[in-house]
């Protein structure tokens, strides 16, 4: 990206880690099967594991955090919404950090802090400790998916994005799989406490990992922090009407998946099903659904494009809804299957097309698609534990349903819009 692209002239001692190595040239970014890229997207993917498996630890330990803490769902369910919340309000600064000091030494000072706040959150007294100690480590994350994305836009051939970053949002659903599935066996054993130290001693290894990986930016150009040229480029941004579709989609298919994920616990663990804490901790086990939606995102925008997929992602998340509503086990798990599969798809779709769409300021614009996922994921998390205290299971999925029904209201604006452009178009002059 070069300065020209963020409005701002070239800063002047940026990181000596993220100074750039070659010339900003397309040609020598990197392709897949090329020199680096998948040591650099195993990094990235690292990086994902680390974030979800942080930033969701206590969601599927809220029924054992209500009985050890004396609350109800929907104040457990703050550990979340908090830990949410404080990425979706810090995602923008950080972005605007990564752009003058690097994608890269931002990333690593992001783990390095909320791996160290991990480890504290086990020791935490009370509810309003536990959920000061999330914030915090909410905020410290958000220097990753931004930064991230900035990254591979700048890093990786055009053709490979969507690839790419279909790889880091996979990671985000190992990571999302391995902490709920860990921390379900290990609470049950020796409680909830235990549960989220040994997740924070896994992202440990991840962050030591990444940094040992990532390879060093060849295409980063230092930008500036003048709050003017920040302002100016998040005005930019929101003045796109594709770009706020985009982030209408993430926030609306996070609000669906937060709720989903945040009561899933409390209806299995009640009846009638009375499942124990590791069985349901193994129900994340769909995650791996995700994983594979994610990664395969590219070749779905290639067959049905963007809004094709995005269509396809939503009646998929909506079917999933419908069928947990049966109280038949594997009706349940075969609608959590759905949903997973809907919601990662359409994550990694909505996602890569900010990526694409932002000619400037790439990191600001990814950073705005964050914070409006992460307070979709805010919302879905207290709305659907709000909804399931109210009226059971229905309540979370009617509320999910709403949701997924924005989506593809959203969506159906992009192709009339798509449809009048080219109509325009081909009038002559």
């Amino acid at each position: 990206m070069t300065p020209a692209d963020t409005g701002a002239p070239t800063a002047v001692g940026a990181a000596a880690s993220d100074a750039p190595e070659v010339p900003d040239t397309a040609d020598a970014r990197v392709a897949p099967g090329g020199p680096g890229y998948r040591r650099m997207s195993f990094a990235l993917f690292l990086a994902g594991v680390a974030t979800f498996a942080l930033l969701y630890s206590t969601q599927a330990l809220l029924p054992l955090i209500s009985g050890d803490l004396g609350v109800t769902a929907g104040d457990a369910s703050w550990t979340v919404a908090a830990a949410t919340g404080g990425l979706a309000l810090f995602v923008l600064p950080m972005s605007a950090l990564s752009e003058r000091y690097g994608r890269r030494t931002v990333m690593t000072a992001s783990l390095a802090v909320a791996v160290t706040v991990g480890l504290l959150v086990p020791f935490a007294p009370s509810l309003p400790v536990l959920v000061a100690l999330r914030a915090v480590q909410g905020a410290a994350l958000a220097g990753l998916p931004a930064s991230a994305t900035a990254y591979l836009a700048e890093e990786v051939t055009p053709k490979a994005l969507v690839t790419a970053i279909g790889l880091f949002v996979a990671g985000n659903s190992v990571g999302g799989m391995s902490g709920r599935v860990i921390t379900g066996w290990v609470a049950q054993e020796w409680g909830w406490r235990v549960a989220v130290g040994v997740i924070g001693v896994v992202a440990v290894g991840c962050a030591v990992a990444f940094r040992l990986l990532l390879p060093r930016p060849r295409h980063f150009t230092p930008g500036s922090l003048r709050p003017r040229v920040l302002a100016r480029t998040v005005r930019a941004h929101l003045a796109d009407p594709l770009l706020r579709r985009l982030y209408a989609i993430g926030a609306l298919f996070m609000t669906v998946f937060g709720g989903v994920y945040t009561v899933i616990g409390y209806r299995l663990t009640g009846a009638p099903f009375a499942l124990p804490q590791g069985i349901v901790g193994s129900i994340f086990l769909v995650y791996l659904v995700g994983t594979v939606s994610a990664s395969t995102a590219g070749r779905l925008v290639g067959q049905l494009g963007r809004r094709g997929a995005l269509y396809l992602a939503g009646g998929t998340t909506a079917a999933g809804l419908l069928l947990s509503l049966a109280d038949s086990l594997p009706l349940v798990l075969l609608g959590l299957v759905l949903i997973t599969a809907g919601f990662f798809a359409g994550h990694a779709v909505a996602s890569s097309a900010v990526s694409r769409t932002a000619t400037h300021g790439r990191a600001q614009a990814s950073a705005l698609y964050q914070s409006a996922y992460y307070i979709g994921s805010s919302a879905g998390s207290t709305v659907g534990a709000t909804a399931f205290h109210a009226g059971g299971w229905g309540g979370t999925v009617g509320v999910g349903l709403l949701a997924v029904l924005g989506v593809v209201s959203i969506t159906l604006l992009g192709t009339r819009a798509a449809r009048r452009g080219a109509a325009a178009a081909s009038v002559p002059a």
